[in-house]
């Protein structure tokens, strides 16, 4: 099988183009990948409603088929769709999002359990980031954030990056330049009454804790 060469699609990091997004948004929908920049590392974009496309993001990560996959989302109410928003959840939402923490919640029933690797929780953030936050919006659903690359090599922060690792297993690459890079995003499980640290990350857990004092 012959792979087509992929052409990176410039986007602007602060103010993207809505065609452009909605271009994307019909890719997804058509159970195809897309790389997109983030306030911390660029992501893999699929419908987490498609079989398929699912399918297509872990055999492009080389991922198992055991591990959950992260989602963004454009606003709270999009989290609704695919979480259940605890009072715990809500305080550190108000919080940080946008922003790069990612809660752990009871996923929805109607969210496909691939996704949660097969358990029934899903880790989910708004980010601080206009073209990720408008991917979401545009395809009206959170879209698949687990990182632009193979299990186990270094996540990337360039559209050059994903080029050269996995971009010919893509149908589009929003390229909006280089993005911070350093730390993921901190994951939190916010389904009881106190909150349990995952994942360190760009923002500390005693800003966690500061926070909910």
């Amino acid at each position: 099988m012959t792979h087509r060469t992929l052409i990176p699609c410039e986007i602007d990091p602060v103010k993207p183009d809505g065609e452009r997004l909605g271009l994307a948004a019909r890719v997804l929908r058509e159970g195809r990948l897309v790389a997109y920049p983030t306030d911390t590392l660029y992501g893999l974009a699929a419908d987490p409603r498609l079989p398929v496309a699912v399918a297509r993001l872990f055999d492009i990560k080389g991922r198992s088929r055991d591990m959950a996959i992260p989602l963004i989302a454009a606003d709270v109410t999009q989290v609704e769709h695919v979480a259940t928003l605890t009072q715990l959840g809500r305080r550190l939402a108000s919080a940080f999002w946008p922003g790069p923490v990612s809660l752990v919640l009871d996923a929805q029933s109607n969210l496909s359990r691939r996704v949660c690797g097969g358990g029934d929780t899903v880790a989910v953030r708004v980010p601080d980031h206009p073209v990720a936050r408008g991917l979401a919006a545009a395809l009206g659903y959170p879209v698949t954030a687990t990182s632009a690359n193979r299990s186990g090599e270094p996540p990337a922060s360039s559209a050059v990056d994903i080029l050269q690792t996995i971009g010919s297993g893509l149908a589009m690459l929003l390229d909006g330049g280089d993005v911070a890079g350093g730390f993921p995003s901190t994951i939190i499980d916010a389904r009881g009454p106190d909150p349990f640290l995952l994942r360190a990350g760009q923002v500390s857990w005693d800003r966690v804790l500061q926070s909910l004092a």
